[in-house]
């Protein structure tokens, strides 16, 4: 039980049906049916009646109603007495990424927001997986995605594309001889693993990786070729590139954040340098600066 899921819940509750609720809380209705039947189940009991007029509360939904409008009581006492602290550029901020980005090219923007904002404890956060905003394990998360969830708020800040790489070596060795190019076996998330499986010819992989960074050191090794973010493979003076980027690999960079922190001033504010940093360097991500 958490008070996302009560939010939700009284929110269909209020309104009587799940379009209305969705409605009010700017969801999809799918989303929201979908939420309200894992709450039930988590629950193991039946909150609505689905009835010609609409969704009517059972007992228990009753029950669980009664103890929601309380808790919401307490949740907007504390919002009230707490009023304007969070207007103040101040206190604490965790932010995640993936490590590929947050080692490389997010680093001096963090940095810049550190020193714009000395009295902002930033926190920044490596994670390759789902960090979950709505139990607060962190206030923001950049994240590459095309299907960004539906219950947060955010925006696609840049496209970041990706180009099959080899160190200079290796693909020298292979246009001379005119050999088949090696494929790295790539596991560090499900995008890399299927760009991986449709652009190379059938054949077996004898060195797996399962991190972009480490994918990156092995074709520096002249270990074969693969695919990589062209914001990690353009700087690097011992890869360059096989070929042309693929627009079928462009994947949306987002900023995301759970809709109770639209008007935290801290929040705002590093989403906003964020973005006029991204800005700036967008030709980094989508592989369109010229290089070494």
């Amino acid at each position: 039980m958490n008070w996302d899921d009560l939010r939700l819940f009284l929110a269909v509750a209020r309104a009587g049906s799940i379009s209305g609720g969705a409605r009010s809380l700017g969801l999809q209705h799918s989303t929201l049916s979908r939420r309200m039947r894992k709450l039930e189940h988590g629950l193991g009991a039946r909150l609505f009646d689905r009835t010609r007029k609409g969704y009517e509360l059972t007992a228990a939904g009753q029950d669980l109603l009664d103890a929601a409008v309380r808790m919401e009581t307490e949740v907007l006492g504390v919002d009230g007495r707490l009023s304007g602290k969070d207007l103040q550029l101040l206190g604490s901020l965790r932010v995640t990424a993936v490590d590929n980005m947050a080692t490389t090219v997010l680093m001096p923007i963090f940095a810049s927001f550190s020193r714009l904002h000395p009295d902002i404890q930033l926190h920044v956060m490596i994670s390759n997986s789902d960090v979950s905003l709505s139990q607060r394990e962190a206030d923001l998360a950049i994240r590459l995605t095309n299907l960004p969830p539906e219950t947060l708020i955010g925006k696609r800040i840049a496209t970041v594309s990706s180009c099959i790489y080899g160190s200079h070596e290796y693909l020298a060795r292979l246009k001379k001889q005119a050999e088949k190019p090696r494929w790295l076996g790539v596991e560090c998330c499900r995008f890399h693993q299927s760009w991986t499986r449709q652009a190379r010819e059938q054949q077996a992989h004898n060195f797996y990786v399962d991190d972009t960074l480490l994918t990156q050191a092995a074709l520096r090794e002249g270990l074969g070729i693969s695919i990589l973010p062209c914001f990690l493979g353009d700087p690097d003076p011992a890869l360059a590139r096989y070929g042309a980027p693929d627009p079928a690999w462009n994947l949306g960079l987002w900023i995301l954040m759970h809709p109770d922190l639209k008007r935290t001033a801290r929040v705002l504010a590093f989403r906003n340098h964020l973005m006029e940093a991204v800005k700036q360097i967008s030709d980094v991500f989508q592989g369109t600066r010229p290089t070494h």
